[in-house]
Parts: structure tokens; sequence; C-alpha cells
């Protein structure tokens, strides 16, 4: 076998075009295009209002199985897919999430794909992009500065310091910040209070900007964030302390969505980054329904398995935004299946059959609950070297016996040649006209009800369980005029129930609700199940250790 580049030796040796040649081929004109460098650029506003009219192409959703240690490649083959779809002669835009710094210096690593279906400058992307990130964390930090200044300053709004509900965020995994105390150090420095710190992707500024529609529409969504309540458990509002105006100003740059291209040069809209768990994981709606109204096929993502990003791309994202997908790509790889199936990730070298057979129950699942939205769905089995034919069939096998088709993909290593198949059977699923697509409940229906409408229906769980806290809580908010909002889940990626080691496709379990997040601004409720972080820790030995620069100035190690 050839010698295996590394992701980011590939991405160095990319022949990029000028960005504005990749924004011709969609029709940005140069004058709309805010260049960051000659690789990467900002659409401008009046561009994206401008195209409004334009007739709608179709929404192709990019999921898959639970996650494992070995890898799924969802990312990977959304990128792939697109240059696919651009291959057999179609007009195709791959719409993804930026990468958070946080994971690039953990354990996860990069968010541009990998192989030879990546997004480039793959460096860049990862990093420190064109600075949105960097916004929304000072934007929202903004915000926490002015609780405390209004606090310091005879707190005239009466916010019950023990019941700020502002956190405060930083792009980094850094778990010493999770549970702080500020204001330490005497009376010049307020009052001391019990604070914490969130990952930059799990503030509700950037669910926010992933669903606002224009810049309008974000200052008001701002405005809408719950900070604090009153001793009478009134909520203070961030409009309250006249934060909305500063935030938007500090975001305006940050909402235009990011252009960048695929190694085979198509074009690919990078913007916004929420997280899957503790926000809706998806790109944001002004990408999406720009690339719609630019190309035949728009091919995006959602973070985590289908059980949660699947789940919440339907039931939050479009919902909100009108969105209609027209098919979805399921994608699994045979060791993922192997894991499922009790296999150890030091054994997955080794051909073994049943481990896969006994795996599929979990991709089973997905298929299953896809439909449940009445999208049709195609499976892609990401290719691995180590795969042997019995175990491709046996896959192929399964998903035939659900009534689905699964197709073989070598995007990694052969690019769009080697996803052909896929986009060609995409095609067909979206020209069928077979999508029916609806969200899983209706908006009037109280808000415990569709946390259990979700963990029956896509869980499979018997029921989910609350204190009364939790559910008085839920009460209130409907009185208050919340009870049409979705509900946004906050639970492991690995396993349908809470307990990350239950893998496969579990049945009856009950899903413990820890606690519940009024979103009032992004326009969710926050449903936390079991133990979720939203400030992962860094692992033993992580990422970072192998990063630098070389003796050419090229960066090394990021994946």
């Amino acid at each position: 076998m050839a010698e295996v580049k590394s992701d980011i030796e590939i991405a160095r040796g990319a022949k990029k075009k000028q960005i504005q040649e990749i924004g011709q081929k969609i029709g940005i004109p140069t004058e709309h295009l805010l260049p960051y460098g000659h690789d990467k650029a900002k659409i401008s506003a009046e561009f994206i209002k401008s195209v409004k009219g334009n007739k709608d192409g179709k929404l192709i959703l990019v999921t898959a199985i639970n996650p494992t240690p070995a890898g799924e490649g969802k990312t990977t083959t959304t990128v792939g897919l697109g240059d696919g779809l651009n291959r057999i002669g179609k007009k195709a835009i791959v719409c993804i999430r930026e990468a958070s710094l946080g994971p690039n210096f953990g354990i996860k690593g990069g968010a541009a794909g990998g192989g030879y279906a990546q997004v480039v400058p793959m460096e860049d992307m990862n990093l420190h992009f064109t600075g949105d990130f960097h916004a929304i964390t000072t934007a929202h930090n903004l915000l926490s500065a002015l609780i405390d200044n209004h606090i310091y300053w005879g707190n005239e709004l009466g916010i019950d310091t023990r019941r700020v509900a502002w956190r405060r965020v930083m792009d980094m995994n850094d778990r010493a910040l999770r549970e702080i105390i500020c204001s330490l150090g005497g009376v010049a420095n307020g009052y001391p209070r019990e604070a914490g710190f969130d990952i930059t992707v799990a503030s509700e500024v950037m669910a926010i900007l992933c669903l606002a529609t224009d810049l309008k529409d974000l200052e008001k969504r701002l405005g809408d964030i719950i900070v604090a309540y009153r001793r009478d458990k009134t909520p203070v509002y961030a409009r309250d302390l006249k934060a909305d105006g500063a935030m938007a100003v500090l975001l305006k740059d940050a909402m235009q969505p990011n252009l960048v291209q695929t190694l085979e040069n198509n074009p690919a809209f990078v913007h916004g980054g929420p997280f899957a768990n503790i926000a809706h994981g998806c790109n944001s709606v002004v990408a999406t329904t720009t690339a719609l109204k630019l190309a035949d096929y728009v091919v995006t993502e959602a973070g985590f398995g289908a059980d949660l990003g699947a789940e919440k791309f339907f039931d939050i994202k479009c919902r909100k935004a009108g969105l209609k997908p027209a098919a979805a790509v399921i994608v699994a790889t045979v060791r993922a299946m192997k894991m499922n199936g009790g296999v150890k990730k030091e054994d997955l070298g080794k051909e073994n059959v049943e481990a896969v057979k006994k795996g599929c129950a979990n991709l089973g699942r997905h298929i299953e609950n896809i439909r449940q939205f009445g999208v049709p769905a195609v499976v892609a089995i990401n290719h691995f070297y180590s795969d042997t034919d019995a175990e491709i069939q046996a896959m192929k096998d399964y998903v035939a016996s659900m009534g689905e088709e699964a197709i073989l993909c070598k995007h990694w290593a052969n690019g769009s040649a080697g996803i052909e198949d896929l986009a060609n059977k995409v095609v067909a699923l979206a020209e069928s006209g077979a999508s029916q697509f609806a969200p899983l409940y209706p908006d009037d229906m109280p808000l415990f009800e569709k946390i259990n409408t979700i963990v029956q229906r896509i869980y499979r769980g018997s029921e989910a369980i609350a204190d009364k806290s939790v559910r008085d809580q839920l009460k209130a908010w409907e009185e208050a005029g919340y009870g049409k909002l979705p509900v946004c889940m906050a639970k492991t990626q690995y396993s349908f129930s809470t307990d990350p080691n239950l893998r496969g496709a579990p049945t009856g379990h009950t899903v413990p609700v820890r606690e519940v997040r009024l979103s009032a601004g992004a326009g969710f409720v926050v449903v936390i199940c079991g133990e979720v972080m939203t400030m992962p820790g860094l692992p033993k030995a992580p990422s970072s250790e192998k990063i630098f620069l070389n003796e050419a100035g090229h960066i090394e190690g990021l994946f």
C-alpha cells in the first residue's frame, strides 16, 4: 500500500484558487466578497439580501450513527458528497460548522474533513479563521461584565446575585474554570459570588448567531437573553442592561458567512459552530438559506449521531427557518459497527463479521428515526483500508433488510471519484419528491410532553423522569409564554441512553432530566440529561503536545 499522507500534508499540497474565482462559480460578484487573505472571504449582507427571491435548491442532511472512538467521518463525507455532486454535473455547495479551538488542542481534532475530502485552508479553519468565535466570546463576556458592573453601581434592576444565570466563556478546554468565585479582593472589586466558564461553542450567543436571519433579528434575540432573576423570580433581560446594541455591533462581521473551497475547488460555506449537546449543533441559518439560493444542492451536516444532531436539525433549525430537507445520508463505518458489536478498539483491524452484524442494530435505529421525520435516507459506508469484503457485505445486507440501500464510499482516499455512486443516489432520492418532512412534535405540545416524545420515539426509552422542581420550572415557562419553544436535548452523544457505555440499540431505559435552562434568545429550552459538560477538560496527553511549527514555518500536528 502506498504511503498515506496526513490530512495536513494533503491540505498543504492543495492547488487552491483565488477566493474571488470560487465566488464567481456561484454568482457572487467580487465586490460582495470581503477577503481574508487570498483563500477565504465573508459574503456581504447586501448580497445575501439581494438573492432572497431566488428559487431554493435541494437540502441534503448528512448525519451519522452514535460516534465511537473508531471514528465515522461525517464531515469528510459531507465534503466528499459536495464534491461528488459537482463531479456529476450538479451545482452544489457544502455548508458546515466552524471548528472550536478547545477540541483542536484536546482530543477531537478539527472540523475540516479529512483525506482527499477536505475544506481548505485547513490550518486557518481549525485555528482563528476569520475571528467569528473571538467575536462571539467577546460579545458574551461583554454581557457578563455589564451584569457585574450593574450590580456594583447599585443594582437598580434588583438582580438577585444568587440567581445570575449568565456565565462567562472562552474557546478552550479548561476544567479549572468550570466553577469559580469571582469579584474577590474587597470592596473595589464588587460583590463575591459563584460563577463559572463554559466553552464558547456552548454560549447562547453562538446559538443565536446561528439561528438569526439578519442583524435586526440578531439584535432582538440578544435582547431576549435572560441573564438573571430578581428575588421575586422575575427575569432580567440583556436589553434591560442595554447590552443588545453593543453586542450586535461586536457580531456585525461574524454574522456574515465565510466562503472557502474544497480540495477540488468547489464552494463551501463554513459558518457558526454551536455545541451539539447544549445547543442545536448545526451551521448558521444565514449560510444554509443563502446557499440554497445559489445552488441546485446544499449538503450540510448536524453534530454527533442522528439521535442528537439530526433530531435538532429537524425539530429546531428546520422548524425555525422553514427548511424542508429533500434527503438524508446516514454515515456509518465497519469499524464502528464492530465497536457497537463489542469489539475493543485495538482489535478493530481483524475481520469479525458477526460483530458487524451485531453492531448494525445501532445503525438500524437511526434509519428508523430518520423515517419518522418523513425524509428519505441512504446509508454511506465510509471506507477504511482494514474493511473486508465480507464485513462490507454484511452491512449492505443488513441495510437492505431494512428496505434501504447502503453505498460504499471511498472519498477519503479518492476524493469525488470515490463517492459518485452516493451522489447519484442522493440526486435520485431528492428528485423523487419522496420527502414528506415534518417535525416530530407540534409547537403547542406542553414542554414535558415534547421531552417525553423524543425520549420514547427517538431514544426508545420508557419515559423521561424529572423532579417536581424541574416540572414546575417548565410549567412556569409555559405560563410566561415560552411553551411553544422546541426542546434541545443535552445528553451523551455515545448512546441512545444517558449511559455513554450502553452501546447498540437499548430500549426501555429511563432518561433522567437533571436540569432545564431557558435559552430565550435562541428560542429553545435546553434539557440536561445525565452528565453533560459545558466546559470540557483536556486529556492526559492533549493534541497540543504534537502541534508545532516546522523549520519551514509550516504548522505540523493539526488533524
